[in-house]
Parts: C-alpha cells; sequence; structure tokens
C-alpha cells in the first residue's frame, strides 16, 4: 500500500469482510447441515454443474495451492535461522515444505482426534508466540520508538489494482474463517457452536494481526519490513538478541498447525464431491480401521506438493485469492437467493441481509479490480481450467459413463489402502 498506515487499514479491513463472510456462511451452515462448504451450498441451491465445476477446481487447484502456500511459509521460517543475514535456498525451503505435507499427510491419515489434538496445541503455541511480540512491540511504543508512524498515509498506492492485490494478500492470511463449514456433519450442535466460535475467533485474530504489524513498524522501518524474507525473524533479531531463535520456531510451529487446519478442511471438500458422485468413487471412502478419508488426503497432498515444486508463495496466494473469492461471491449470492426467495425455511440464525451484500459487493470487486488494473495471462489459463470441467462433466457425471479401467483401478486402490465406501448419516 505504500505506507503503513495504510497498511494497517486494510488490515483492519480485511478482517471486517472475513468477519461478515464468516457471519454469512454460519446462517448457510444452519440452513444446510452438511459437511463441504462452499461445494454442498452451491449443489443444493445452484445444483449439479456449478458445484461440479467447484469441486473440480477446489481439490484439483484452490485447496493444494492454499496448503502449499502455508508449507511454503512454514518452510522459510524454519530454516531462517540456519541462514542469517541472508535468505533461504529455494530448493532446501520446497524440500522443507515438501517434509511438512507428507508429515500432514500421516498426522490426518492416522487418526482425526490427533490431527485436532495437533491443531489445538500448535494454535496455543501461535497465540503465545503473538503475545511476545505485541508485548514486545508496546515497550518499543513506549520507549518512543514511533518513527514509521509518523506522516503515516505519505506515498499511498493509487489504483484500484493495487488496493486488489493488498486485499488478496491481507485476505489470505484471514483465510480459514470459512473451515468449520466444511466439517459441519462433524460438529457438536452446529446451529449454536458455528456462530459462537466465528464471532469469538475472528475479532481476536483481527486485533492481534493489527497489533503485531504495529509492533513490526516500531521494531523497523517499512522499508526494512519490505525487505525481509521473514518478518519476525527480523523483529527478534532487532527486539530479543540471542533469544531471536524462539520466534522462528514459534512461527515454524504456527504455520505448521495453519497447514494441519487446511489440510484437514481440504481434504474433506475432495471426500465430500466424491460422495456426491462429482469425483472418483476411491475419494468417497474412508479406512476401515481408522474411520479418515485416506484417499481424499491424499490425493489432496500429492496435488500441494505438483504445487510447491511449481510456484512461489506470492503468485501462489495471489492465484489462490482470485480462484477462492470467485467462489466465495457464487456461495455468498445463494444465500442473499435463500433469504428472498425462500424465507420460510428452518434456520436457527440469521444475518442482517446488508451484510451477504457487502461481501458479494467485496468478492465482485476482488475478482475484477486486478483483471482491469492489471490484466495478467496466467488468469486467463484459470478461467479456462475452470471451464476446461465441461469436458469431464457431461460424459463421466451427467451421463454416467464410467470406463471399466477405472473401476478396476477403484479396486485395486481399495486393496491397497485399505479403505470402504462410506454411508451418509440419514439426520
Amino acid at each position: 500500500m505504500g505506507n503503513p498506515a495504510s497498511s494497517l487499514l486494510i488490515w483492519a479491513a480485511c478482517g471486517l469482510l472475513a468477519m461478515f463472510g464468516a457471519l454469512s456462511y454460519a446462517e448457510l451452515g444452519t440452513i444446510i447441515k452438511e459437511s463441504g462448504g462452499e461445494y454442498i451450498y452451491i449443489l443444493r441451491i445452484f445444483g449439479s454443474f456449478p458445484a461440479f465445476l467447484f469441486a473440480y477446481t477446489s481439490v484439483i487447484l484452490v485447496r493444494p495451492a492454499g496448503l502449499a502456500a502455508v508449507c511454503l511459509s512454514f518452510a522459510e521460517y524454519a530454516i531462517a535461522p540456519f541462514y542469517p543475514g541472508c535468505s533461504s535456498p529455494q530448493v532446501a525451503v520446497k524440500c522443507t515444505a515438501a517434509a511438512c505435507i507428507l508429515i500432514l499427510t500421516i498426522i490426518n491419515c492416522l487418526n482425526v482426534r490427533l490431527a485436532t489434538s495437533v491443531m489445538n496445541i500448535f494454535t496455543a503455541a501461535k497465540l503465545l508466540a503473538l503475545l511476545v511480540i505485541v508485548v514486545g512491540g508496546l515497550v518499543l511504543l513506549a520507549n518512543g520508538q514511533t518513527q514509521s508512524f509518523q506522516n503515516g498515509f505519505q506515498g499511498t498506492a493509487a489504483g484500484v489494482g493495487a488496493l486488489g492485490v493488498a486485499f488478496y494478500q491481507g485476505l489470505w492470511s484471514y483465510d480459514g474463517w470459512n473451515n468449520l463449514n466444511y466439517v459441519t456433519e462433524e460438529l457438536k450442535k452446529p446451529e449454536v457452536t458455528l456462530p459462537r466460535a466465528l464471532m469469538i475467533a475472528i475479532p481476536l485474530v483481527t486485533c492481534l494481526y493489527l497489533l503485531v504489524n504495529v509492533s513490526y513498524l516500531a521494531a523497523m522501518t517499512p522499508s526494512e519490513l519490505l525487505s525481509s524474507g521473514a518478518v519476525a525473524v527480523t523483529w527478534g533479531d532487532k527486539v530479543l538478541g540471542s533469544w531471536a531463535w524462539l520466534i522462528s520456531l514459534s512461527v515454524a510451529l504456527s504455520t505448521f498447525g495453519s497447514s494441519n487446519g487446511t489440510f484437514f478442511s481440504g481434504g474433506r471438500v475432495c471426500y465430500i464431491a466424491a460422495r456426491e458422485g462429482h469425483m472418483p468413487d476411491i475419494l468417497s471412502m474412508a479406512h476401515v480401521h481408522r474411520l479418515t478419508p485416506s484417499p481424499a488426503l491424499l490425493f489432496t497432498s500429492v496435488m500441494s506438493l505438483i504445487m510447491i515444486i511449481s510456484g512461489s508463495f506470492t503468485s501462489i496466494v495471489n492465484f489462490f485469492s482470485f480462484m477462492a473469492w470467485l467462489f466465495y461471491g457464487m456461495t455468498i449470492s445463494g444465500l442473499l437467493y435463500l433469504k428472498i426467495k425462500k424465507p420460510e425455511l428452518p434456520r436457527s440464525y440469521k444475518v442482517p441481509i446488508v451484510i451477504p451484500i457487502i461481501v458479494l459487493m467485496a468478492a465482485v470487486y476482488l475478482v475484477l479490480a486486478p483483471i482491469i488494473d492489471q490484466p495478467q495471462i496466467e488468469i486467463l489459463y484459470i478461467v479456462l481450467f475452470i471451464f476446461s470441467g465441461i469436458i469431464f462433466y457431461f460424459p463421466l457425471v451427467h451421463f454416467k459413463y464410467h470406463p471399466r479401467c477405472l473401476q478396476r483401478v477403484t479396486l485395486h486402490l481399495q486393496l491397497l489402502l485399505e479403505v470402504a465406501p462410506t454411508t451418509r448419516d440419514a439426520n
């Protein structure tokens, strides 16, 4: 954004938008009490074809891209202490990120309870690290280190495209506000749990993000912040001295936990889509002893490994955000349709109609602004990829053509992975 004050405003606006999006999804979650997030909402509201396009794009690109980006972030911080004063080699970063994905695959395939325990432990470590940074920043501000905030709005970046990309990067950090909607069937009392969890978590995250960024800007100049590959490590070097390694460790733990959350929900999309007949049958199966959707999780991990090899953190985030907000906008428009056309549907939680309207307007802006301001050929490739799903939809889903070779492959994979078809809970 070109200056600290505008940057902090974007962080706050992103938190508010994430909160509005989450509250809208909470109402959808109490109307359609099924796992699968956007996929299941698009399927129930708009029908099979758009839902297939979402599942096809999400399973192959969106979710693996999200997981790959967080694992790359984990790798940057995990190996930063071994390369003091210089940037880490890309080969080492990508190998570490790949190792992170493989470890997460093992954890999530072994046990659901183990995966959620990892999430809880690493979230606690994350909050502790953020509190250390916040307290350190408050001490620096109390000592008069406010140079970065003088003339705070000077040099603000102009243009709708710059603002759109700034929102992409900021909203990426809040992404996960919709993760609970992917596991609605696994929640106890979703009509109570879903809105409560969102109302507690997202304002807390927003406040922490703002305070942490204030702390960073108190410890370093904007140019130092921009040139740093691992900002929290640079902050630790300046403020904690010989204890700076603690920050590297904490951020690595934080990103590992976040990767686990992305992996946990991402595998569910694959699983639910296969259960509805929009993906190969093998992806809807669960392990006969451990009861985890291991084929879907293995598929997500393979696609994420491909993303890590081929992309960088920033490019993955930008293209992930473009695709994600395209489908967020479609889902929110579905909620508006239900509110206007089917107000009689039972729902234990209602959000004021102005909130989903704001989220839909933001989604339209975030999809169109970068295309209008700085069109990139990669966005055309993404759109073509989304519509390439038509080639698979009509023969395989609409006309239900199932090649014999695919059935044989499914049988062999079932035996190899020890998985079996699941039955949906009728309730």
